[in-house]
């Protein structure tokens, strides 16, 4: 008798990042070169907690013929599972009540009724959690991390962060174009609630006059006297990259922009509101390009990148990883390692084990090379 599991199941955990259907191709065309039946679940483990919100079921057959020419696709086979965590279900009462139900186990009887012996989870640093959890439930896992902040730790690179930094560069490069040609300072938001690779990168890579990143608090004084200098020696605009978590230093809070939707707030309201009051995507670039406006006395307009550079097609490189990433996690189902995580730690793919990737996240050391060509490029880091 063999061990191998001969049904395995791929899921997406978490959000979107591009790229999503390369993983799926390479853990299929894997599986099947070891005679393996591969199967996805339909929006993380919707698919088998909810198999009635799906026509043709929560499960999807997978074949080479299925994935063949899926690599480059953008939109995901199979969805994401950014809705539903099994450990915690929310449902409607019938008196239209919101209660929360532990289906875990519920969900590992339906993965042990459909004949799966082991699950590929494509995990953000939540759905890593969630995976962990299960797997010391009982089940066999091996997951993949992805991340369009690369902040999952235990590994160098997560999928997803080179499309996304690919796309945050181009959208960087056209704020620089659009602020040459008014005349203005430029204050582009990008993801990063608590590590700056995305903008630390990605302003590197156009040369931004300033970046502002979670694990470097800032002045916003000593960003401005920077401007002041480059403004005097004859620069008309300029551009500034900050990180959705970026913060100020003790002492050097910036006034918050006032937005229309704050009156409707009750009076105690306080805390970062932004444009919505569940959203607060953009309240970084509208604190510091308000604040940057008063303290240079150039015209600073906030863009907000944060969901746009999740979207598209993946750039070549996050094809060929998530290919690899797919195939390695096969193999490590075949040599029998699961509750694992497969790493990139170049130039190999290893296996670490959860305990080691979860409740951490990879932010940007002080002694990064990153920190050290910005300042050798005379890129102000706000400190």
């Amino acid at each position: 008798m063999t061990t191998q599991p001969k049904r395995i199941a791929i899921a997406n955990g978490g959000g979107f990042v591009p790229g999503l259907n390369a993983v799926l191709t390479g853990a299929v065309l894997a599986a099947h070169e070891l005679g393996w039946e591969a199967v996805g679940i339909r929006d993380g483990f919707d698919g088998l907690l909810r198999p009635e919100r799906y026509p043709a079921g929560g499960l999807v057959p997978l074949s080479p013929k299925t994935v063949e020419h899926l690599a480059g696709a953008a939109s995901p086979l199979l969805g994401t599972g950014a809705r539903t965590d099994p450990f915690h279900v929310r449902t409607v009462t019938p008196d239209n009540a919101v209660e929360e139900a532990d289906r875990s186990e519920e969900l590992l009887q339906t993965i042990h009724t459909a004949g799966l012996q082991a699950v590929i989870a494509i995990t953000d640093l939540h759905a890593l959690s969630v995976v962990f959890k299960l797997a010391r439930k009982g089940l066999k896992a091996v997951c993949i991390p992805k991340s369009p902040e690369n902040q999952v730790a235990a590994t160098h690179l997560s999928f997803g962060f080179n499309s996304v930094l690919s796309f945050a560069v181009e959208m960087c490069d056209r704020a620089r174009q659009a602020a040459e040609a008014a005349g203005k300072l430029g204050v582009v938001e990008v993801l990063g609630e608590h590590a700056g690779w995305l903008a630390l990168q990605a302003g590197m890579a156009v040369c931004a006059d300033a970046v502002l990143i979670p694990e470097i608090p800032y002045d916003l004084a000593k960003v401005a006297a920077r401007l002041r200098e480059k403004l005097k020696a004859g620069r008309h605009s300029g551009l500034v990259v900050v990180a959705e978590g970026a913060a100020p230093a003790a002492g050097q809070a910036a006034a918050a922009p006032t937005h229309a939707l704050r009156a409707s707030l009750s009076p105690g309201a306080t805390g970062h509101e932004g444009g919505h009051v569940i959203e607060q995507s953009g309240h970084v670039a509208g604190t510091v390009a308000l604040q940057l406006q008063r303290l240079t006395d150039v015209e600073t307009y906030p863009l907000i990148l944060s969901p746009l550079v999740k979207a598209g097609p993946p750039t070549a490189v996050d094809r060929q990883l998530g290919l690899a990433y797919g195939a390695a996690a096969v193999r490590a189902i075949q040599e029998g390692q699961t509750g694992i995580m497969v790493s990139f730690q170049p130039p190999d793919l290893k296996f670490v084990p959860l305990a080691e990737a979860i409740n951490k996240v990879r932010t940007v050391p002080p002694d990064s090379v990153f920190v050290q060509v910005a300042r050798a490029l005379g890129i102000s880091l706000g400190d």
